[in-house]
């Protein structure tokens, strides 16, 4: 998870967990809606309907960070879980 400061945080994490609930919520296709929903923030963020190399880069570049980090935190400990099961 990016370190922001808690002040930053508060800023937004209420309509966040809105979101969140709104996809959690839908049993089929929440792959799908997440990935609309990922879409729809990064085309507003980056105004990707005018894009340019430097906003096509830095969407992509929050896009990778992220997977990097979710890699980190939950995939690497699990798979590092499983190795000891096994």
């Amino acid at each position: 998870m990016p370190y922001i400061n808690r002040q930053e945080r508060l800023k937004v994490d209420q309509q966040i967990n809105k979101l969140i609930d709104k996809i959690c919520f839908e049993q089929a296709g929440k792959a799908g809606l997440l990935n609309y929903t990922i879409t729809r923030l990064m085309h507003g963020v980056y105004h990707l309907d005018n894009p340019s190399y430097e906003k096509i880069n830095s969407a992509i570049g929050v896009l990778e960070c992220a997977k990097q980090e979710l890699y980190r935190k939950k995939a690497a400990p699990y798979e590092e879980e499983k190795i000891q099961e096994w």
